[in-house]
């Protein structure tokens, strides 16, 4: 009956809800989805975090001996690609004329765009170290296959040959560290990744393409160029440099594996880790870092005489555990078990410390200890880049420099099987890398992990059969070491089965022992 038509648009716009989300919010809210998808109790606690044996579990061990819930499969490639789609959305926010402007008040737009192809490269990696062959987007490429994020287009997209993907990522992440303007921030506000610093993402930037480079060097053509360039370019220098996600000192947005150890405890440091670790096993010896990754057992009675109630759990969570050097109260629990023999051997088991079990934990992207092993291979085996990643990473742990350089003046000298185990030891807890590395690699070796059908130490009798020892007998018919890669989704080979059916087809079948083109273990 009554309508107006003047100042309509100014009318109806409410400024307290803008139409398009602000750029840092989409930012800091994708970064999240990256870490809570590769690092929470299931994608990662279920599956490649026992794996690389890292970890054991006290219940499920089904997980353990690979046969890993096929959920989690599907929700890691779910939320990678969600993540994704919201890069993206930063990248058209900043090219689009009409939203390039507001965006700018952010950051500059170029360093938005820069910023969001480095994540991009990022989720893309994980995904096809993990997959294969994957559907997959570019910013700087239009290749026809490449037709991920572009539903309007393309409902059921193609999937993208790894040599194709793993080539397009160090193209993406060279251009991208060359677009960043050093002399404006990344985000005026807002950055919880990279603080604002345009050198940081810089730096961030040609390091994964040194991480990616050396993956598919003699795979990929041009790889050995990148890894040449991306260290011309500027790699992380200290540990200042270092990338992570950082969650909140409170109950509301904890990091993930401390709030599910709030109602559980499944976990537990593996038996085989801790034994590298003690020097029971290698030829390191005694690691300080035993001491900041795992949890003692057993309560001092100091600390049970002042507050009997507070059990270690208790402890752990409120920060209060003391560390203790006894050796004795570090044994892990054994990796692999038949679930009928775990209870059993629980009791003897080491939680994670809680240096890990806190909510404001930094899950780390990538680190400079791991830059630095990764020079120590483009070097020949380089003793010096070695140390430095060594000490590196026990900097970051907060190890004693006393310590410290005990220990690195016994380390055994540079040879890639001592270079590679020692970058196993540093890239604790980022399981998905490490699993990649032995993959590429072979490292850590027999000596260290527990491969299938081979015989393992219990920590105490068996209390049904007596015996101290036990086979590690995977679940999944035909695997004698570790997996290759996980399942394509349930989803995908429903919705897009086409192009499933092709891809399967593409890398040699849709199974947990087709190796990936750089894998050559």
């Amino acid at each position: 009956m009554v309508s107006c038509t003047q100042d309509f648009d100014e009318i109806n716009t409410n400024p307290n809800n803008p139409e398009t989300a602000l750029t840092y919010g989409v930012w800091n809210a994708s970064n999240k989805i990256v870490t809570d998808a590769t690092r929470n109790s299931f994608e990662s606690g279920r599956v490649t975090l026992p794996w690389v044996q890292y970890s054991a579990q006290t219940a499920y061990t089904e997980e353990d001996r690979y046969q890993y819930r096929l959920t989690s499969g599907d929700a890691l490639w779910t939320q990678l690609y969600t993540a994704a789609s919201n890069y993206k959305k930063i990248i058209q926010v900043n090219t689009d004329p009409e939203t390039a402007v507001q965006a700018s008040a952010y950051g500059s737009n170029a360093n938005q765009i820069a910023a969001s192809r480095v994540m991009l490269s990022y989720v893309f990696l994980n995904l096809a170290d993990t997959f294969g062959d994957i559907p997959y987007y570019s910013y700087g490429n239009s290749d026809a296959d490449f037709q991920a994020l572009n539903a309007n287009e393309y409902l059921k997209p193609k999937f993208a040959s790894q040599a194709k993907v793993y080539a397009d990522i160090m193209k993406e992440l060279k251009e991208a560290s060359e677009m960043v303007e050093t002399s404006s921030s990344v985000f005026t506000k807002g950055d919880l990744l990279f603080d604002g610093n345009p050198t940081k993402l810089k730096k961030f930037a040609n390091s994964l393409r040194l991480r990616v480079a050396t993956r598919v060097k003699g795979v990929v053509p041009g790889a050995e160029a990148h890894i040449t360039d991306a260290i011309a370019q500027g790699v992380m220098t200290s540990n200042d440099d270092n990338v992570g996600v950082t969650y909140e000192a409170n109950q509301t947005n904890p990091s993930p594996m401390y709030n599910d150890f709030l109602t559980r405890s499944d976990f537990s440091v593996s038996k085989t880790f801790i034994d590298l670790l003690k020097g029971t096993n290698g030829n390191f010896g005694l690691d300080p870092r035993l001491f900041k990754y795992a949890s003692k057992n057993k309560l001092s009675a100091e600390e049970i005489a002042a507050d009997p109630n507070k059990t270690l759990k208790a402890r752990i969570l409120d920060g209060s555990l003391s560390e203790s050097t006894d050796l004795s109260l570090y044994t892990g629990q054994p990796y692999g078990l038949d679930q009928s023999m775990s209870t059993a051997q629980s009791g003897q088991a080491n939680f994670f410390s809680k240096y890990v079990y806190k909510p404001d934990y930094t899950e780390i992207l990538m680190e400079y200890s791991e830059v630095e092993f990764l020079l120590s291979e483009a070097n020949g085996w380089s003793q010096l880049n070695y140390v430095n990643g060594v000490t590196a990473s026990m900097q970051k742990w907060g190890v004693s420099s006393t310590a410290i350089t005990a220990f690195v003046a016994t380390l055994p000298p540079a040879t890639k099987a001592n270079v590679l185990t020692q970058k196993y030891v540093a890239l604790y807890m980022q399981p998905y890398e490490a699993w990649a590395e032995y993959r590429r690699t072979g490292y850590p070796d027999t000596s260290i992990l527990l491969l299938p059908g081979e015989t393992y130490a219990l920590n105490v009798p068996d209390p049904t059969t007596g015996a101290t020892t036990y086979v590690f007998e995977p679940l999944i018919a035909g695997l004698t070491d570790l997996p290759t890669r996980l399942y394509y989704p349930t989803v995908i080979q429903t919705l897009n089965a086409e192009n499933y059916a092709a891809a399967s087809a593409a890398i040699g079948g849709d199974t947990m022992q087709t190796k990936l083109i750089w894998d050559k273990n």
